[in-house]
């Protein structure tokens, strides 16, 4: 089993302690260097100044951005399998000619 490694992490000029395993820290790491600078371009755009609506914002992007891998993936996979019907009917069809 591996040890586990306490972190301190500051978002929105609150520290949050977590203990993880190692393999999280560079990502959790890189998800609130992303969130402070989303909190700083929120509050310069919109002049947004309480945190707890700009958290809500982030939290909104982020899962939107999420949502629309998925959505984006999906359509991806339905082309892959169109055309890859599609191909399975030309060789068929040039196999039995």
């Amino acid at each position: 089993m591996s040890e586990k490694l306490k972190i301190k992490l500051s978002i929105a000029n609150r520290v949050y302690p977590l203990t993880i395993v190692p393999s999280q820290e560079e990502g959790l790491r890189k998800a609130a260097q992303k969130i402070e600078g989303m909190i700083k371009q929120f509050e310069q755009s919109y002049s947004v100044r309480d945190k707890q609506d700009v958290l809500a914002m982030c939290a909104l992007q982020f899962a939107s951005q999420s949502e629309q891998e998925v959505i984006d993936n999906d359509n991806l996979s339905e082309e892959v399998e169109e055309r890859l019907i599609a191909l399975d009917q030309l060789l068929k069809e040039h196999s039995s000619a």
